[in-house]
């Protein structure tokens, strides 16, 4: 039976009587997306239509899912917020802080004794508060979240971006920073502007070396990475309905470097066998009772054209398998035309590793598939040329797969099985010779793909493929190898060619495991003790922030004017620093230290204009803060993109940081900087980045008067005495304002509860 089944049953519940009042006030057919939102508005049944990209609603989300990394600050603002227990069914996952490098069991080891500390608060909050815990080495939390709790219809939050995988059985599922986590967590409702919708009609049916991976590969490629900003994805057609639950969930994760809200696909068959499969046929049955209703209104699919704002149509038997890089997500290549521009590039043709598995890519489909190929280097006397690793999903997919003979083929193929967590993906991989870095090629299935991302290496080439595609690169070695048309040599002087891959969708003689990981909290929690010891270097307790005093900011300082892609890893880096996610002193040390300054093109080097000697960012930002001294920081296009993490912007209001100023933001980066009571400003005219200067002094002259829809004006003064006064635009409405004045939504969050 599942999780949570009978808040399952009340969501469905409601569903049919809700969404035919907000069709009959919309006035038209409706789109899934539509009728999941409308479904959880806070107010219950609909009472008006929304206009798309322009309200701001209020909604009442159906659970909320946290991994490791992100779940220490959440929980340490959700037991600022003074609630005895969370108000609807959470999760925590230990993913993140196990590091790969020998292989899963010694890894595994490791990660427990350096990370003891943090994994037992992340067990006793849990255990205090109500929320489901699942421990190190359970498995990756979209995984994880995909096997035991996404169901169709529902709307979820988590504290990753790429909680959006849960899109693949049917949810509208966001990923949010931790403060928006504990808004829902204490029964408050959460705040989104109704999104844009994008339709994507599938047509035609996968087949031979093309995945799922090759869709949101090719829509990446269309969209770019910030071409999905506001609107949620809606995949239909012909296409889709033959496609996998788990390739739809690959799809929807990876809609996350599209920059998109999330991505959804309608109710099908596909959706009923997985959850089937998953020991979940309750919420199968009430599903197929519901069908018409978890899908979008047939006259939308027949001409989408008329119901989303912008409709894209693959024709998947025309798909070609893609690889896409290096150093961005969006950079799609035909895998017919990737050695023409390895070369026209200079990219080394040479891979050194290849790593399949993830959050993104881990199904047992993926995994069959990919193990298809590896049983053909013994078979056709092949040696495999690169490096090869495995990132298991779940407990769940390695047990079967083990049991299955996978990872045996893997292991006679030199493959690392890493333990079942994110690893090199977020960039917790012990590479040995990364610290040399010296310029390589590596591929893999995951989903992001930023320099140093993988292995901290700024040289290392990451190129973005499917498990098949990944395999069968790995086994030639060769960036420009084309397994549709090449051929390879073998022991014997042969030549040989790979033979397409094969799979099965789920496991024929099920999924299977001894001990998922999972722990159950308390039953009453009110006598657990939860303890961070004050002198701890990875746990603090936090401070509020000061409110507004209501007074224009004046005298700031220039920061550092970031150029160019400034994503959460530049702003806040992953791999050794995630050690201190639950220390925000700590981690605040990490602050911008991989953004490019403008003014020298130089990372981590900016000058402090008390002393007029350049130094490390966060070094000049607490001069700033312990002179008294506000200070802003500059940034260019799609700024905040990548990671749902809040620490990006956490760590900018702990050290002084009054205002972000760039050309745009990503949406996610934007509500955490409003969420901490940081003003996130857009320039009304681009051009005038290029007037900010080096030595500015920033002269804020009406935020006395902030209200919604009226721009700020600030006045840069410069070194030589004059000034540039910049208009800037804010999306801030009512209550986003009252974070602000407040200092942050936690205080007023704890004020209410005080």
């Amino acid at each position: 039976m599942a999780f949570d089944i009978e808040m399952i049953k009340k969501v469905y519940e409601n569903m049919p009587s809700r969404v035919d009042k907000a069709r009959e006030i919309v006035g038209r057919p409706l789109t899934l997306t539509e009728k999941t939102l409308y479904n959880h508005l806070w107010d219950g049944m609909p009472t008006q239509a929304f206009g798309r990209g322009v309200e701001y609603v209020d909604f009442a989300p159906d659970r909320v899912a946290c991994q490791d990394a992100t779940a220490q600050m959440a929980l340490l603002q959700f037991m600022h917020a003074g609630k005895p227990k969370v108000a609807v069914p959470t999760t925590v996952h230990c993913d993140h802080l196990i590091q790969a490098k020998v292989g899963a069991e010694a890894d595994l080891k490791r990660a427990k004794s350096q990370s003891n500390e943090v994994f037992d608060f992340l067990s006793s909050v849990s255990n205090k508060y109500g929320i489901g815990f699942w421990k190190p080495g359970a498995g990756i939390i979209h995984q994880v979240v995909l096997e035991n709790y996404a169901f169709p219809g529902g709307m979820m939050i988590g504290t990753d971006s790429h909680t959006v995988n849960a899109g693949g059985l049917g949810m509208i599922a966001i990923g949010v920073g931790g403060a928006d986590a504990v808004d829902v967590m204490s029964g408050m409702a959460w705040e989104l502007k109704f999104p844009k919708l994008i339709g994507v009609k599938l047509t035609g049916k996968l087949s031979g070396w093309t995945a799922p991976k090759d869709v949101i590969l090719k829509v990446a490629g269309i969209l770019t990475v910030k071409g999905g900003t506001g609107a949620i994805v809606e995949y239909f057609g012909e296409g889709a309905t033959a496609m996998s639950c788990t390739g739809k969930g690959t799809i929807c994760n990876m809609g996350a470097e599209i920059g998109a809200t999330t991505s959804t696909f309608g109710y099908d068959d596909s959706m009923g066998r997985y959850l089937r499969a998953t020991n979940r046929a309750d919420v199968a049955d009430a599903a197929d009772k519901i069908a018409p209703y978890l899908t979008g209104d047939p006259e939308v699919y027949a001409e989408p054209e008329k119901y989303f704002d912008q409709v894209i149509e693959i024709n998947l038997s025309e798909l070609e398998p893609h690889l896409n890089g290096p150093f961005t997500p969006d950079l799609a290549t035909p895998i017919s035309k990737m050695k023409e521009a390895a070369i026209k590039n200079n990219w080394p043709l040479q891979i050194q590793v290849g790593l399949i598995g993830s959050c993104t890519n881990s199904s047992y489909e993926d995994i069959s598939r990919a193990a298809s190929l590896a049983k053909q280097v013994a078979d056709k006397k092949l040696k495999t040329k690169a490096k090869f690793a495995i990132n298991p999903g779940s407990e769940t997919i390695r047990y079967t797969i083990e049991r299955d003979g996978f990872i045996d083929t893997f292991e006679k193929i030199g493959a690392t099985v890493f333990a079942n967590a994110c690893g090199p993906c977020i960039g917790m991989w012990d590479r040995e010779g990364a610290e040399k870095e010296e310029r390589n090629t590596i591929v893999h299935s995951f989903n992001r793909n930023f320099s140093k991302r993988a292995d901290g290496n700024p040289n290392t080439l990451a190129f973005v493929g499917s498990p098949e595609l990944v395999t069968a690169l790995a086994i030639a070695g060769d960036l420009g190898f084309n397994p549709l048309t090449d051929t390879l040599i073998n022991e014997d002087g042969e030549e040989v060619r790979l033979e397409e891959p094969t799979g099965d969708e789920l496991p024929p003689n099920g999924f299977d495991v001894e001990d998922p990981g999972f722990q159950a909290p308390a039953h009453d929690g009110s006598t657990v003790v939860v303890s961070v010891n004050p002198e701890s270097e990875r746990l603090q307790l936090l401070a509020p922030f000061k409110p507004w005093d209501g007074q224009n900011i004046v005298g700031a300082k220039l920061l550092i004017k970031a150029f160019g892609k400034c994503t959460t890893d530049h702003i806040s880096m992953a791999g050794p620093w995630l050690r201190f996610r639950g220390h925000l002193d700590n981690i605040s040390n990490n602050m911008l230290i991989g953004a490019i300054n403008a003014f020298n093109q130089k990372t981590n080097s900016v000058k402090n204009q008390l002393t007029g000697v350049y130094d490390a960012v966060p070094a000049v930002a607490r001069a700033y803060k312990a002179a008294g001294v506000p200070s802003i920081v500059v940034g260019d296009h799609n700024y905040g993109e990548g990671s749902s993490r809040e620490h990006a912007a956490m760590e900018p209001r702990f050290l002084g940081v009054e205002a972000v100023l760039v050309k745009s933001f990503a949406r996610i980066h934007e509500t955490n900087l409003k969420k901490q009571g940081l003003l996130g400003l857009t320039f009304a005219n681009e051009a005038d980045y290029d007037k900010i200067q080096e030595n500015d002094t920033i002269n804020f002259l009406d935020l006395v008067d902030f209200t919604p829809g009226k721009p700020l004006s600030i006045e840069f003064v410069h070194e030589n005495g004059s000034k540039d006064v910049i208009v800037a635009n804010h999306t801030y409405n009512e209550g986003q304002i009252g974070w602000f004045i407040a200092g942050s939504a936690l205080n007023l969050i704890a004020a209410d509860n005080a």
